[in-house]
């Protein structure tokens, strides 16, 4: 390690109180695949999850040196999972529990860049409330078609 990279790992520990991700092991945060015997454990990993990505938040701020506060992030990371909060089905939320893991390894080893995290973690996917004639005009109407995997028989 260069010193001046050293240096910087160094100064954040002492500062905040936390090992800088520039010099952690890649592996640290790796997990062994597992899945859930049971919802009550599914529900249990989940919340796990919530927690690390929560506890990370001020880690994460000063890594990409975001114009958010470690609050605002937690705003956003609890909105994600309110997002899949309806999900029943065991694979699916071994499928999404999966995926949360990979992108907090990823975020913390610092394998993504900061547009990364505006733009998927800070970015607000949910399009306004619009009324049938504002669909009508634009010449669609998602609630009435249901997509091919939905799963849904008619």
């Amino acid at each position: 390690m260069s010193a001046p990279l050293f240096r910087f790992a160094t100064l954040a520990t002492q500062k905040f109180g936390f090992k800088s991700t520039m010099t952690t092991i890649p592996s640290r945060l790796a997990q062994m695949t597992r899945i859930s015997s049971s919802r009550a454990e599914a529900r249990l990993r989940v919340i796990d999850l919530y927690r690390a990505w929560v506890r990370t938040a001020p880690e994460i701020c000063t890594i990409y040196a975001l114009n958010v506060t470690p609050a605002y992030l937690r705003h956003c990371i609890r909105q994600k999972f309110e997002q899949n909060r309806h999900v029943t089905d065991q694979r699916a939320i071994e499928v999404l529990l999966l995926k949360g893991q990979q992108e907090l390894q990823e975020t913390l080893n610092c394998w993504k860049q900061p547009d990364h995290i505006y733009g998927i973690l800070l970015q607000n996917t949910q399009r306004p409330q619009r009324s049938f004639l504002q669909k009508f005009y634009e010449g669609r109407d998602e609630d009435a078609v249901l997509p091919a995997a939905s799963g849904v028989v008619i």
